[in-house]
């Protein structure tokens, strides 16, 4: 006869009740470490899609994703002239905000080198990939864009031709690709004013200009090697012209991950380690009542010759009970809420079983308050 599940079927709703509870306290630990694992996925995803096997950036700078880079805009010329470079593809991405049918709607604008580069590597849902120059874009669906639809930028209106989904940048925004050419144009766009400022500023000789000079809005080229190239010969050519940077992509991968995400991480790692204290505690608070509960029946399996082992073996299998549940109620209750945040919410299966290892350390240590108390229970208190 199994005490445990006896006690457990006794006081049913009792244990349901208490199981509910660690599971809130489960998905929340779940939910603070799947959110670092989106953020994560989220700020590699242009990296590990974009096949790019170095990354030519600004002189002293460590390229678009970690701060500002801004290099020539014919700079791919230069780094295709190299030998074991098989082609070379100019990024830019930036951060724009504008307005549609009166929503203001936000997306991250990232440019392809179009032709070189038409996006194969973007996941299409619906729709197609750009198949022309100029005035064509392919929008994440979390922007709120709709196929077909024509969206003003800059000073041109863009057509949606395809939607992708889950595809954001580090900070959650959307994704909508243009051509290169469409993105410099879109971030260079600037009020007549600016312009009649910028060349009153300038004195006489410059107000004969069509326009005001602009900074370079290339954030990098991505180059792609040939299979048989030496990587650090192709680094130290380009390094030799001393104004740009050449970065790999496990380079840019640990920049994001151990600077720009660092203090995240580690935010995120005390918040659960906060929770599972927590969760111990309750955990402890919960096996030590129950006990108190039961003094009155530990006292009777005493006084009919019970041994210890047969008491500790009771509480343990409770509280192990209690943990399981929880872990298990907590990881359906992630799976129904957490595809409704705004943001990524990853589960792996790696985070899941290395929760359940601490889940069963908290259970034990846990179990070692009851126990200790049930110990000290004399058989002749069931007669108090």
């Amino acid at each position: 006869m199994n005490l445990a599940f006896k006690d457990i079927r006794f006081n049913l709703l009792r244990f349901l009740l208490t199981a509910l509870g660690v599971a809130f306290l489960m998905m929340s630990s779940m939910g603070m470490v799947g959110l670092y694992r989106g953020i994560v996925a989220d700020a590699l995803l242009i990296i590990e899609r974009i096949g790019a096997d170095q990354w030519v950036v600004q002189g002293g700078r460590q390229g678009p994703f970690s701060e500002g880079s801004a290099i020539s805009s014919t700079l791919d010329r230069r780094v295709e002239g190299i030998a074991g470079v098989a082609s070379a593809r100019r990024f830019v991405q930036f951060s724009q905000q504008f307005t549609l049918h009166g929503r203001q709607l936000r997306a991250s604008v990232t440019g392809l080198d179009f032709p070189k580069d038409p996006g194969r590597w973007i996941p299409i849902v619906r729709g197609r990939l750009l198949a022309s120059g100029h005035y064509e874009a392919v929008a994440d669906m979390s922007i709120g864009l709709r196929l077909g639809e024509t969206v003003h930028l800059g000073q041109d209106d863009y057509t949606v031709v395809g939607l992708t989904r889950g595809m954001v940048d580090t900070g959650g925004d959307g994704l909508l690709f243009v051509t290169v050419n469409d993105a410099v144009a879109i971030a260079q766009r600037r009020t007549s004013e600016e312009v009649l400022l910028a060349r009153a500023g300038a004195g006489p000789a410059a107000a004969s200009r069509s326009s005001v000079p602009q900074d370079s809005k290339i954030a990098a080229v991505l180059v792609t090697l040939n299979p048989a190239v030496d990587p650090e010969m192709v680094r130290r050519a380009v390094s030799s012209w001393g104004d740009v940077n050449v970065l790999s992509r496990a380079e840019q991968e640990n920049l994001l991950l151990n600077q720009r995400l660092w203090r995240l991480r580690v935010q995120i790692l005390a918040f659960t380690g906060v929770l599972l204290v927590v969760t111990g505690i309750v955990v402890s608070l919960i096996i030590y009542m129950l006990t108190m509960e039961n003094l009155h029946e530990i006292a009777m399996l005493k006084l009919i010759g019970a041994d210890n082992s047969v008491i500790i073996v009771m509480i343990a299998q409770q509280a192990f009970l209690i943990g399981a549940s929880g872990l298990g109620f907590g990881l359906m209750l992630s799976r129904l809420v957490f595809p409704f945040f705004p943001r990524k919410v990853l589960i792996l299966p790696g985070d899941v079983a290395l929760l359940g290892i601490a889940v069963a350390v908290i259970c034990a240590f846990a179990s070692l308050l009851g126990i200790s108390r049930a110990l000290k229970v004399r058989a002749q208190e069931v007669l108090s």
